[in-house]
């Protein structure tokens, strides 16, 4: 999604600034949204925005990050820029993250808690292909060594 599209939504949504203040506003809305508030783990953040009306979120970081999700052994690329809509345990058309699968990266666009009974999170991409991994790899806010 471009900064134009951002822009569109821009207008009724609540903006803010700066890393401390944004890293608790993400992780709320995860909360809110019943989202494991350790899926987006972006460092640096300079800005997000979530326009309640319509669901879209928008995070900027400095710069792209990669994570690795140490308990499923999963390496996640994160944009400088990731956007797209949420809603209750669900987030659809992202932008911005991919997973490492082997040796190639997969554009994830869709994250879902279909059941929450199960325990699972799934993974999709724009072609349909998916794959589940347990809510709790994403729960904490994990901390990297450096």
């Amino acid at each position: 999604m471009s900064s134009q599209q951002i822009a569109s939504h821009r207008e009724s949504a609540e903006v803010y600034t700066g890393h401390e203040l944004c890293k608790t506003k993400s992780v709320e809305l995860l909360e809110k949204m019943n989202l494991p508030k350790g899926l987006l783990p972006l460092d640096n953040i300079l800005e997000v925005g979530y326009n309640e009306e319509t669901g879209f979120v928008w995070l900027k970081q400095k710069k792209s990050k990669t994570h690795v999700f140490r308990s499923i052994g999963r390496s996640v690329w994160y944009d400088a820029e990731v956007t797209g809509f949420i809603e209750d345990r669900r987030m659809k058309r992202l932008t911005g993250v991919k997973s490492k699968e082997l040796l190639i990266w997969v554009t994830i666009s869709n994250i879902s808690i279909r059941d929450p009974s199960s325990g699972n999170i799934t993974f999709a991409t724009p072609t349909g292909l998916s794959r589940a991994f347990p809510v709790s790899a994403f729960d904490e806010v994990e901390v990297e060594k450096k």
